[in-house]
């Protein structure tokens, strides 16, 4: 073998280049050399370390490739991330520092590379773990070369807050007054990203027609309070409602969701007096309108008050008619403000003359409050099954019954199914001398009109429900 002994190898001109061998020859260098880069390689990719940064990293911060970073999520979570634009070979290492990832995780965002081949990021949870992630090409991205923690390792959004159950492998949490949906790990999709809702709103109060055995009139039921809820696809494809039907279930990054559940509104405390219509419940980006108060009777036809129209809302209140008028008088408008799907329907009006004036009945989450020369019936509330038992809810309240000498409008007009309230009957009745009820707690449910003693009945409150898998 032949040896060439020189201090330095140079190209023929300045900034020429200099080959060494030809394709297919093998350049063996011998152990105990040491070769020093102090230019710039291409070509060679990486020997899988990187360079520590000293700096402790205790705030969100993009990665750069050839770098290792300690992570510390003492003060809370971490997102780290990767390079923009990567090319193969490219590395970065991660470490927890503070051996708290498990309390608050460090999550490392994909930068729109996949992450083992997965299209959503990496969270990691476990204390102490340590992480290089080294980009092969655009269909695998970035992978992990040193740690168990990759990034398709199922992982499941972890929440607490409100009343917890099960059913099979999906966790509800159902919120019958105010509290706080505490989100500690969103999960990815390979376990559970999303989370399914129900959010009712509170019903309105019913409206008052006046007492006495003569001179009154039907006032009409209260409307449910708004009703929205997502299609259950995301846990457990458990049986919905119309207003479901296609609608995405909410992704939770961790944080804290304030819950408010809507009060149910007062019900009119005599005739010329109006129903308070129901307050909103709302979670993350979904709110539910409340309900619309029911119209009372407006006993001077020739004052601005005018005849009673129901209030809008999530579904609308019921009309009332007056003893002067012989119009049509609106019952309040549903899906107020509007929503898609629709979140309620509107309020029954009232069409007949005195006497025999029944109440509009309030509008229902899937069906409009019935007039008053009719049946005066709230409309049809929702049901679902997302706390794994179909219940309905969101029933309109029923309209109160008018004053003609006929038994058909001498009762008040039943309650929607899912919680509204019947409307009272006027004395005497083939089926009693009252019966007015309130709306359902925790259905938004409409309160009944009344017709029999001074006071329409208060509208049912709210209620929140959230459904997720997590195992």
């Amino acid at each position: 073998m032949s040896e060439v002994k020189v201090n330095k190898i140079s190209p023929r001109t300045n900034c020429g280049t200099v080959q060494l061998g030809d394709s297919g020859d093998t350049i063996t260098i011998p152990a105990g050399a040491t070769i020093t880069n102090n230019g710039t390689q291409t070509g060679f990719g990486r020997t899988g370390t990187v360079d520590w940064q000293t700096s402790i990293k205790t705030s969100n911060f993009t990665a750069a490739s050839g770098e290792g970073y300690f992570v510390n999520t003492t003060g809370g979570a971490i997102t780290v991330t990767l390079p923009a634009s990567p090319s193969a070979g490219d590395i970065v290492s991660v470490k927890d520092y503070a051996q708290t990832f498990d309390t608050n995780a460090c999550t490392i965002g994909r930068n729109s590379q996949p992450i083992e081949g997965q299209t959503f990021d990496l969270e990691l949870s476990t204390e102490g773990t340590a992480i290089t992630l080294v980009y092969g090409d655009a269909t695998k991205g970035w992978q992990s070369v040193n740690s168990n923690e990759i990034a398709n390792t199922a992982k499941f959004v972890t929440a607490s807050g409100g009343t917890i159950t099960t059913s099979g492998n999906f966790k509800i949490h159902t919120f019958t007054g105010p509290g706080t949906f505490c989100v500690s790990c969103a999960g990815n999709p390979a376990g559970s990203s999303t989370v399914d809702y129900l959010v009712v709103a509170g019903g309105g109060g019913g409206g008052d027609g006046g007492s006495g055995p003569v001179g009154t009139d039907g006032a009409g039921g209260g409307g449910a309070g708004g009703y929205r809820e997502s299609s259950g696809a995301a846990s457990g494809c458990y049986t919905v409602s119309p207003l479901g039907s296609g609608v995405s279930a909410l992704a939770v990054p961790a944080t804290a969701y304030p819950i408010t559940i809507g009060a149910g509104g007062v019900g009119a405390p005599s005739n010329n007096n109006p129903a308070t219509s129901g307050t909103n419940s709302i979670f993350s980006t979904i709110t539910s309108a409340g309900g619309g108060g029911g119209a009372s009777k407006k006993s001077n036809c020739g004052s601005t008050q005018g005849p009673g129209v129901g209030l809008a809302g999530g579904s609308g209140g019921g009309a009332s008619h007056i003893n002067c008028s012989t119009g049509t008088i609106s019952g309040g408008a549903g899906n107020t403000p509007p929503v898609s799907p629709a979140q309620g329907t509107g309020g029954g009006n009232a069409n007949n003359p005195f006497p025999n004036a029944r109440g509009g009945g309030g509008g229902g989450a899937t069906a409009a409050g019935s007039p008053g020369c009719f049946s005066g019936a709230g409309g049809a509330g929702a049901t679902s099954s997302i706390n794994a038992t179909p219940t309905a809810r969101g029933g309109g309240g029923g309209g109160a019954a008018g004053c003609g000498s006929a038994a058909s409008v001498r009762n008040g007009g039943a309650g929607g199914t899912g919680g509204g309230g019947n409307g009272s009957d006027k004395p005497p009745a083939p089926s009693g001398t009252g019966g007015k009820t309130a709306g359902g707690t925790n259905t938004g449910g409409g309160g009944g009109a009344d017709n029999t003693n001074p006071g329409g009945m208060n509208g049912g409150s709210g209620i929140v429900i959230i459904r997720y898998k997590y195992q």
